[in-house]
């Protein structure tokens, strides 16, 4: 692991996935000031699912320096497309880069929350066994269905983690499932997890 410092963390009731996509709609004062140092630095910001509290705070919350509870494992995202349609609201798109652990975090006085984090290593490339391969398909038929902002442009069918990743993304787990699939370091786990998921919705055989 490689530890990183005063990394902006953007919790949210989402979980992002290295390789992923998520599309932003940023008003809050502090994040739309984080998204601005993001794109003049250049640097990431970190993605952490929240397990209590919510994405907007009061102006009472944050003056009180609340923040909600959140995951310990994310994933950092940096901006590929923005845009600000109206004054103060911005839209972004990011993408998922690696995979983080927090470390220790802070809460700035506007609620913005900064943590010292270390990165977690990528999984190894492992191409995708037989097996999978109705895995793959179904994340094919998924992928037509999904819009550009929501599905990275470039494909790697025969990439387990890729598969898996992507799965995550796109069925209807429960968000403590989706997170838990985020920390699993074992890409064919990932998809025996997902593979048993979807026997139980009879999706699969």
């Amino acid at each position: 692991m490689t530890a990183l410092s005063r990394v902006p963390l953007f919790p949210l009731h989402t979980v992002l996935y290295p390789g992923g996509r998520l599309p932003l709609r940023i008003f809050e004062q502090r994040y739309v000031g984080m998204a601005k140092a993001s794109l003049r630095d250049d640097s990431p910001f970190g993605v952490c699912r929240i397990v209590r509290g919510d994405e907007v705070l009061s102006t009472r919350d944050t003056a009180g320096g609340a923040a909600p509870e959140f995951a310990k494992v994310g994933t950092l995202a940096r901006i590929e497309t923005w845009d600000m349609p109206e004054q103060g609201i911005l839209h972004i798109g990011a993408a998922g880069g690696s995979r983080f652990e927090v470390r220790s975090h802070t809460v700035e006085r506007d609620g913005l929350i900064v943590a010292e984090l270390a990165t977690v290593a990528a999984e190894p490339q492992v191409p995708l066994d037989p097996q999978w391969k109705p895995l793959a398909e179904l994340v094919e038929v998924l992928a037509a269905r999904a819009s550009a902002q929501q599905f990275p442009a470039q494909r790697a069918y025969d990439d387990a983690s890729w598969v898996g990743y992507r799965l995550c993304e796109m069925l209807p787990l429960p968000l403590s499932t989706k997170q838990n699939l985020l920390e699993i370091d074992d890409a064919e786990a990932r998809l025996a997890s997902l593979r048993s998921f979807l026997a139980q919705h009879g999706v699969l055989s």
